[in-house]
């Protein structure tokens, strides 16, 4: 979601100020999703991003977590400015290594406005670039990314085992009681994952499962929505679970969805009232003071049965803060569970997700 996954900082700044010089376009439900295209990017919109997670192995036998997240944002503005200078794209990017040896994350960002040949996002497929960060999809099929930041570097490939999973109704997912606040919305779960980690001076092979979410939206949150809690989890059986919840200022749940895949490839869409996290224990951050439910408790409603399961933290210090470059704080960590692995974001824990 957003798999965050956040726009906020200077990207939210301009792309929420003075909304009625730029005609965003309506998320609307009815959309056939058309691959390769909605792979790549969609400029009309007023956001959208690339959102890469999962399990790595080392060649030593050590588990890593790891996130990459490429953002796209249409600022508002005069579309008739014929400046190469005008803002007309803004991309920027997140990537994190969860290291249960390091006990923190280990995290780097970019960010350019397109052009230039700094930036840019292809719209017939995915192939996103800021200066030396890369994600992109070959013609056959196959999903990469490069990304080298302050003491860790990564060289993923990641190969599909499933169809796009579409979320919500056909690939329109809800996100509030208006029918607009929502985004056209995909997974593919279950990549298997080759490449390289480098970590200080240390370069090596690793391999293991990911978990990519596409999102594309211009009206994404209610006015009284805090943040949210979302999981991608990857099941041993070939199973697959999105769960979102948007959080209301204040306490209590604004909308909640996701979708779950079932080991034949049958798939149960989730609304609000099929999907409930419960807090088991919470980790408070030295360097933000914000506190987090690192350890949930996810129930679905399923064909008339509730199925449980304990998402358990890598480890809790997994909060990416970024402050420093003028972007957000939110947690975004790998997580273990019964029967499979994944990954929990929690956004707003900070303060209130503006998007």
């Amino acid at each position: 979601m957003n798999r965050l996954r956040i726009l906020v900082g200077w990207v939210a700044a301009i792309s929420i100020a003075a909304p009625a010089a730029t005609p965003y376009p309506v998320v609307r439900p009815g959309i056939t999703l058309r691959f390769p295209a909605d792979h790549g990017a969609h400029p009309r919109f007023r956001t959208e991003w690339w959102y890469v997670t999962g399990w790595l192995r080392t060649a030593s036998g050590e588990d890593l977590g790891f996130q990459v997240t490429f953002f796209r944002t249409r600022p508002p503005g005069d579309e008739g400015n014929p400046s190469r200078f005008a803002a007309r794209q803004v991309l920027f990017a997140h990537a994190a290594l969860s290291d249960p040896a390091a006990g923190r994350l280990l995290h780097g960002e970019r960010a350019a406005r397109q052009g230039f040949g700094l930036a840019g996002a292809r719209t017939d497929d995915a192939d996103i670039a800021i200066r030396d960060w890369r994600l992109r999809r070959s013609p056959d099929g196959q999903w990469a990314t490069r990304v080298t930041a302050d003491g860790f570097a990564l060289a993923l490939d990641f190969r599909p085992t499933q169809p796009p999973l579409p979320q919500g109704q056909g690939g329109y997912s809800r996100k509030g009681p208006d029918p607009q606040q929502a985004s056209y919305y995909y997974s593919i779960p279950h990549l298997r994952v080759s490449g390289r980690v480098r970590r200080g001076n240390h370069d090596e092979p690793v391999s293991g499962e990911a978990w990519l979410d596409r999102e594309w939206s211009s009206n994404y949150l209610a006015p009284t929505a805090q943040g949210w809690d979302w999981t991608g989890l990857n099941f041993d059986d070939g199973s697959a679970l999105m769960a979102f919840r948007i959080r209301r200022k204040g306490g209590g749940t604004i909308w909640a969805g996701g979708s779950y895949r079932r080991p034949g490839g049958a798939v149960a869409v989730l609304g609000p009232g099929d999907v409930a996290f419960r807090t088991l224990a919470t980790w408070r951050s030295p360097a933000t003071g914000a506190v987090y439910p690192v350890k949930q408790e996810l129930s679905i409603r399923v064909d008339g049965r509730i199925e449980r399961w304990r998402l358990q933290p890598m480890f809790a210090a997994q909060e990416l803060d970024a402050r420093r470059s003028g972007l957000p704080v939110y947690w975004e960590g790998a997580v273990r569970t019964r029967g499979g692995r994944g990954y929990l974001e929690l956004t707003g824990y900070d303060r209130a997700l503006r998007m």
